[in-house]
């Protein structure tokens, strides 16, 4: 990878005969934001204090710049943390908590002031240097934290969670201003979530983890769209997943009908998993329906009707739709080739991604 600043080679973490990490291999390019995705316990905070220096691998290489940093105290590591409680010093105020490390490291007073006045005008806090912290609401606290840890320079930014105690309309705007920090930063930001939603909005690149292990990493839109497997098809926004049996290339069958479809490289007749976004779905007619379904019940959420459904085979379906229905009442639903993506049993990362460039291949030879 070209401007690689960390690399994971093989890295293990065990607690006695429990293993919180499954050799996790990855690299993180200079300046880009990557999200860590997975439900609680899957490891992400692992990977955090493994990388900070707070932790220690139990096997494997971890490197930065090239260079092996497994022994490496936490101090003197280009890499800073944002902690989920902020861990502000609540004793001191905005200008103490921000300059607390350069004071530590015996900075002098005129760099200190210079270094907390840019760091305090970069997350918007100008003008609150003398505020104690108990007067800052959380959203204003958590940018007197993310300033304290960029006052240092550090190369990588780690943020453990930090927008998990903020109420929906301000973490909706920290994540604008996030996004927007670390583009002006033009650092690394490695960001730990267990909210899909934050990772879509705010990455460049999101690894989903489950059971101490990066299933898969890619762009929010390759992962929405092609999920590897049924963990991240239903951790990653709103799924119908059917059970479905891959008839020939292009060709998918469930709920006893053949579908045309965009995927292939399987083999004939192997039993596969159908995934079908609720956006995806449009309700129409029965007669112009690709499947016919029972309505059971009706949501309205705002923009949309998220609305839940059956068909004859006993599978449920949600679907997302501007329309509103009726309860009881038979509807079609209607999508098309491209709206299926057909997922294999057991496919890793890398077996989808040959398969997918094979027939890729396949295709161009033929134009």
């Amino acid at each position: 990878m070209a401007n690689t600043i960390i690399k994971f080679n093989g890295v293990e973490k065990r607690y006695g005969d429990t293993v919180s990490l499954k050799k996790i291999d990855f690299e993180l390019e200079q300046g880009k934001f990557y999200t860590l995705l997975g439900p609680s316990g899957c490891g992400k905070t692992t990977i955090l204090r493994i990388l900070a220096g707070f932790t220690d691998a139990s096997a494997g290489t971890v490197t930065f710049k090239g260079k092996r940093i497994n022994d490496l105290p936490a101090n003197q590591r280009k890499i800073n943390t944002v902690f989920q409680d902020y861990a502000l010093f609540p004793h001191l105020n905005v200008y103490d908590n921000v300059a607390f490390g350069l004071v530590l490291k015996k900075t002098t007073k005129t760099v200190i002031k210079q270094k907390v006045s840019e760091a305090l005008r970069l997350v918007r806090l100008s003008g609150y240097a003398e505020r104690e912290i108990n007067e800052l609401s959380g959203g204003q606290q958590q940018r007197v934290a993310i300033a304290r840890a960029i006052v240092n320079e550090p190369e990588v930014l780690l943020l453990d969670e930090p927008l998990s105690a903020l109420d929906a309309k301000l973490r909706t705007a920290m994540q604008v201003e996030l996004r927007q920090l670390q583009q002006r930063l033009g650092i690394t930001f490695l960001f730990v979530t267990h909210d899909q939603g934050e990772a879509l909005a705010m990455s460049d690149e999101i690894f989903v983890m489950n059971n101490g292990e990066i299933l898969q990493q890619g762009s929010p839109v390759a992962i929405y769209d092609e999920p590897i497997n049924h963990f991240v098809a239903n951790f990653i926004g709103e799924s119908n997943i059917v059970k479905g049996k891959m008839v020939a290339d292009h060709q998918v069958e469930f709920v006893h009908q053949c579908f045309e479809c965009v995927d292939a490289g399987m083999r004939p007749n192997e039993p596969v998993e159908v995934v079908l976004r609720p956006e995806d779905l449009d309700l129409t007619s029965v007669d112009q329906g690709n499947l016919v379904v029972t309505v059971d019940t009706q949501v309205f959420r705002g923009s949309i009707y998220g609305i839940m459904s059956h068909d004859h085979a006993g599978n449920h379906w949600l679907i997302h739709s501007v329309h509103q229905s009726t309860v009881g009442r038979q509807v079609g639903i209607y999508f098309e080739p491209e709206d299926i993506h057909v997922m294999r049993y057991g496919e890793s990362e890398a077996e989808f991604d040959a398969r997918l460039e094979q027939y890729e291949g396949e295709a161009d030879e033929k134009i």
